[in-house]
């Protein structure tokens, strides 16, 4: 259900989804979609994110269907997710902002609350009817504020003393000095005035940004100041991770030092908006990342590559190295897998890895494991190998968690001279917890994918009849992680006598398994009772109307007698199927058969009877229409193309036909086949 408005004040986008994992992907179209239509591009980045941690979060906890609705105006965006679950909305732990939050202890469903407090403008709760939710506001950023250039002064000597004018000027803020290299020119201006008002000789700005480099020269101007008594220090009074300090070449006498001190603290403000700004850029950018991160997983669903992916999103962004490690079924970390940002560190890391100890890095991941929190480990741990000490940096250990259940860990090793900060942590927080849910989709999708495999192969003949002068051989290839309706199979009903079929149920799953296993074994019964084709034909559609759910079934199915002088005489029904292919021994390909009636779906079906002999070299082949309709882009297949390939390969065993057809299939097109893939050959090997 969905649907929109337009009213006087903005933009209205509603619609309902399912509870599935592609919600989310869909709540982000519709985000989308609104943003653009209402030019609130800036906020897209943030609308995004948030948007996925409220309907991943519904969709994790709630299980029911979702309502996403999505206002805009010229203001900014409101996103609302509503969900069906019974009971009040949960009293979720949004903690502090600042530096010292634990991560860790915010519950798996705030971390999504924690985002959202943190970027939204307003955010909250909504109930209305049986439906309760979390609403979010982003408001779009005012314009730019009014700018003051810093304005020239003349010296403490044109002046005679420092004049209110002249110290007014030196103070002027200037907000549009806002990269690298204005801070910097704008420092050694005023490091220049503030030498010519005091009359020192010179002075230096060193500033540290906590990004592992240390204190670095940022502005100089005149003489660099003396390590002695006549030069003024004054620490800039800036936040974590910001630190330094400005020096001037004078004693610190009469106004010269509180005049430093205020110039100082004046030019921290400056310091405090590039601290500001790069925090949001950072934040930004980590912003890409996570959404980056989040659609390269969603887009595995293969165990073994969704844990080798991992680190590689890790490193070098987040850390130095990273080793994902999984519980085996008797809750022990087992390495799945692990990168370095030198790969000729990979085999030093497993072997740090793999130490055993109580202050080994496998004992934190195992505490993290068991704990079900992030712990550290560290500092550097020394170990020798060729004589050199060699180092492994400290870091962090984050459990592996998705719908309750404990996977393994994440660990991450910083950087040399950096340590992580909030921001970082909380990132490899949401990392974890997003791999996570990918590792356990991807086990989901796998199981599910070998459960499909078991029963197809249940449905199909372990092996086809071996027979001297015969040749049966087939292909099968099946789809994703349901099981198709496909199926063949080769019954023998007497001296020299088979029948072969190639079949074709509606659907998939396991409804669409249950029909293809009773018409399988339906037509296995009356062959072995020896009923004549019509009449296991007629039995097959009369069970399937009854009993068959409303499924039909296509059906190629054929009778072969083989006579004295070796001619095979096949006697041809099809229900509904695509026409076999003929290949004479000389390569000559051509189609036989005549349509006939699907089975289940009338009361009474026809089915003409087609006789074809084939002689020594000469082969039938049967499939079914996933040969046919496999596609590249809008391209098929066709039967034109099958009979072009099948004829060249009219010298050649049936296993060795049916596995080249195979081939020839799969290789037109790069995609993924979007139906199950059957061929059957029957061969005359005679002479």
């Amino acid at each position: 259900m969905s649907g929109s408005e337009t009213p006087a004040g903005g933009l209205v986008r509603r619609v309902r989804l399912p509870n599935d994992r592609r919600t989310p992907a869909a709540a982000r179209a519709l985000v989308r979609s609104v943003l653009e239509e209402a030019g609130l591009d800036p906020l897209l980045n943030e609308a995004l994110l948030l948007t996925t941690e409220l309907s991943t979060n519904a969709v994790v906890h709630a299980n029911t269907e979702l309502d996403i609705e999505v206002s805009a105006d010229q203001a900014g965006l409101t996103v609302t997710v509503t969900d069906f679950a019974p009971g009040p909305v949960e009293q979720l732990a949004v903690g502090p902002r600042n530096e010292s939050v634990d991560i860790g202890e915010v519950a798996e469903r705030g971390r999504g609350l924690l985002l959202v407090d943190h970027f939204a403008s307003r955010w909250g709760t909504v109930h209305e009817g049986t439906g309760k939710g979390v609403w979010f506001r982003l408001e779009r950023h005012a314009g730019p504020e009014p700018t003051t250039s810093v304005v020239p002064v003349g010296t403490a000597a044109e002046a005679g003393t420092p004049s209110v004018g002249a110290l007014t000027a030196l103070l002027q803020v200037n907000p549009e000095r806002q990269t690298d290299e204005a801070l910097a020119d704008f420092a050694t201006d005023m490091l220049a005035q503030l030498a010519r008002l005091t009359g020192a000789a010179g002075g230096v700005v060193r500033l540290d940004r906590g990004d592992g480099g240390g204190r670095q020269l940022l502005a100089r101007y005149g003489r660099q100041p003396r390590d002695d008594a006549d030069t003024i220090r004054v620490p800039l009074t800036v936040h974590r991770p910001y630190s330094g300090e400005l020096e001037l070449d004078a004693a610190p006498t009469g106004y010269a030092q509180p005049l430093a001190t205020i110039v100082a603290e004046r030019f921290s403000l400056h310091l405090e908006n590039d601290r500001l700004r790069r925090t949001d850029l950072r934040r930004q950018t980590w912003l890409t990342f996570l959404a980056e991160a989040s659609e390269l997983l969603a887009q595995s669903l293969d165990v073994n590559l969704t844990m080798a992916l991992i680190p590689q999103l890790v490193v070098p962004r987040l850390g130095q190295w990273c080793a994902v490690h999984t519980t085996d079924a008797w809750g022990r970390l087992q390495l799945a897998a692990a990168t370095h940002t030198d790969e000729s560190a990979v085999p030093k890391l497993h072997e740090t890895l793999a130490e055993t100890g109580s202050d080994s890095i496998l004992a934190r991941l195992e505490e993290a494991s068991r704990l079900g929190t992030q712990v550290m480990f560290g500092g550097p741990t020394e170990s020798s190998r060729g004589g050199k000490p060699q180092k492994m940096t400290e870091g962090f250990a984050v459990p592996l968690v998705a719908r309750g259940a404990r996977l393994g860990t994440l660990a991450v090793g910083r950087h040399a001279r950096h340590r992580h900060d909030a921001d970082e942590v909380a990132v490899l927080e949401d990392v974890a917890r997003r791999a996570a849910l990918a590792i356990d989709n991807a086990r989901i999708h796998d199981e599910r994918r070998k459960v499909a495999r078991t029963l197809q192969a249940s449905l199909l003949p372990p092996a086809l009849p071996r027979v001297d002068g015969v040749g049966f051989a087939a292909e099968y290839v099946p789809t994703g992680s349901e099981v198709g309706g496909d199926f063949y199979d080769v019954v023998p009903s007497g001296p020299d006598r088979w029948v072969v079929v190639v079949g074709d149920v509606s659907g998939k799953g396991v409804q669409a398994a249950t029909v293809t296993g009773l018409v399988r074994d339906v037509i296995r019964i009356l062959v072995d009772d020896g009923k004549p084709m019509t009449e296991v034909l007629a039995r097959v559609n009369r069970t399937l109307v009854q009993r068959g759910g409303g499924r039909y079934c296509t059906l190629a199915m054929a009778s072969v007698h083989r006579e004295g002088d070796g001619t095979l005489a096949v006697c041809l029904h099809l229900a509904g199927h695509d026409r076999a292919a003929l290949i004479r021994a000389d390569g000559k390909a051509s189609f036989v058969g005549e349509g006939g009636t699907a089975l289940g779906l009338l009361e009474t079906i026809a089915s003409p009877q087609v006789e074809v002999r084939l002689q020594a070299g000469d082969s039938l082949v049967f499939y079914t229409d996933g040969v046919t309709e496999r596609r590249r882009g809008r391209e098929l297949f066709g039967t034109a193309r099958l009979l072009d390939a099948a004829g060249p390969l009219a010298g050649y065993p049936a296993d060795v036909m049916a596995a080249r057809l195979r081939s020839i299939t799969i290789n037109f097109s790069v995609e993924e086949p979007r139906d199950d893939i059957a061929v059957l050959v029957l061969r005359n090997d005679a002479g």
